[in-house]
């Protein structure tokens, strides 16, 4: 119920290998990749070539995080490059069903990704079909960026959302997400802590990956615990 995902979006570009190598150093239970393609959000990241190269040196589910406009260009290359878990953005869908079901006939995990102004409101009609959301508590196109207090109460009004239907979608948080809110924020509704300048920037990305990872359990041990 509780997973810790590394952004490689902040890690050095000319080794990411090796950044993927630390998350699985540090127990991380996936890898984070946001693809940016310069019109979406300012920045361009990466493509599906990187994407099918990261899947040949690593075991760990990888979330891919479409931040393009006309994702439904871009879904199906990520697929057959291996991406897991695969979201794209409310704002930039046509079709969001559609695109939706593009992802689960594939076998992969779909989500959808919502901008700090954009109300959870707008999911009310696919909630069902989502196995995730990804709360941006920044604004997307680049690491680093401090925590948005006002979507706090956003991610606990989505947990209660889901758990009044009895939905079973995850809550990933992406953006100034660290060591020092990610017990605030599981207990706000959280389930997926994307971390990216607070891992790769820190002195040591292992031992803050494990860090992060002993909380994560302490919640999911919790979770037990409760059942």
């Amino acid at each position: 119920m509780y997973f810790i995902a590394p952004s490689i979006l902040s890690a050095d570009f000319s080794r990411l290998a090796e950044a993927v190598e630390l998350a699985e150093k540090g127990g991380a239970d996936m890898v984070h990749l946001d693809v940016m393609d310069g019109h979406f959000v300012p920045s361009i990241t990466f493509g599906h070539q990187l994407v099918a190269s990261l899947r040949e040196k690593t075991s760990l589910p990888l979330n891919v995080h479409l931040m393009v406009n006309n994702p439904a260009k871009m879904i199906p290359l990520f697929i057959e490059a291996g991406a897991d878990w695969l979201s794209f953005h409310l704002e930039a869908s046509c079709h969001i069903h559609k695109d939706l079901q593009t992802i689960k006939e594939a076998g992969r995990k779909a989500g959808l990704a919502l901008n700090p102004a954009t109300p959870i409101e707008l999911l009310s009609e696919v909630l069902e079909d989502l196995d995730f959301v990804i709360i941006m508590t920044v604004n997307p196109g680049w690491g680093g960026q401090k925590f948005i207090p006002a979507t706090k109460n956003k991610i606990n009004r989505l947990s209660q959302i889901l758990a009044g239907k009895k939905l079973p979608a995850l809550i990933a948080v992406d953006g100034g997400v660290k060591l020092s809110n990610l017990a605030e924020l599981f207990e706000l509704g959280m389930n997926i802590a994307i971390c990216g300048s607070s891992v790769y920037s820190a002195p040591d990305p292992v031992s803050e990956i494990k860090k992060m990872k002993a909380i994560a359990q302490d919640f999911n041990r919790r979770i037990h615990q409760e059942k």
